[in-house]
């Protein structure tokens, strides 16, 4: 068993303690997918390269204010999608605390509580940029409008004087 990792192993990979690792078994969090205790006294809890990918996952959201309950939700949310896509590697997790977003590109997230909703961000440089833009263009047409203005209005100045 190479590719297994102990728990002693796993606590000093992941950083999380022991404890931890003992009772993300007991209630389903992170269970070593290579061996469990299963409940029974003596036997060795042995983690798979993946368990201890997922044991960080889940210390850092903890350590980052979520809830269990709320990590053990966005965890199922990422298993199902890991089935469906072996590249769960390049997956980007944010939260603000309150929920768990799966950065998907630059402008959408899903929902990883609400069952991969899909929302939307908004990058503030890119509108800033484009309010920018838009304003030099709505300022080179307004000069333009006053300069075409001010040339008629001179026009007809020289017309008047020349008739008057």
């Amino acid at each position: 068993m190479e590719d297994s990792f102990s728990a002693k192993q796993a606590t000093a990979l992941s950083g999380c303690t022991y404890h931890q690792l003992r009772y993300w078994d007991r209630v389903g969090l992170v269970v070593p997918s290579i061996q469990s205790t299963g409940g029974r006294a003596g036997v060795r809890r042995l983690y798979a390269f993946r368990d201890l990918v997922w044991l960080r996952v889940v210390k850092g959201l903890l350590d980052n204010g979520m809830s269990i309950q709320r990590v053990r939700r966005a965890a199922d949310y990422l298993r199902r999608n890991a089935e469906l896509d072996s590249t769960l590697s390049a997956t980007k997790l944010v939260t603000d605390g309150n929920t768990i977003f799966e950065l998907v590109d630059d402008d959408h997230v899903l929902d990883a509580l609400k069952e991969g909703q899909l929302a939307f961000c908004l990058a503030i440089d890119d509108i800033t940029r484009d309010v920018e833009e838009d304003v030099t263009l709505f300022e080179l047409d307004k000069t333009r409008f006053l300069n075409v203005i001010r040339a008629s209005e001179s026009e007809l100045t020289e017309e008047i004087k020349a008739q008057g």
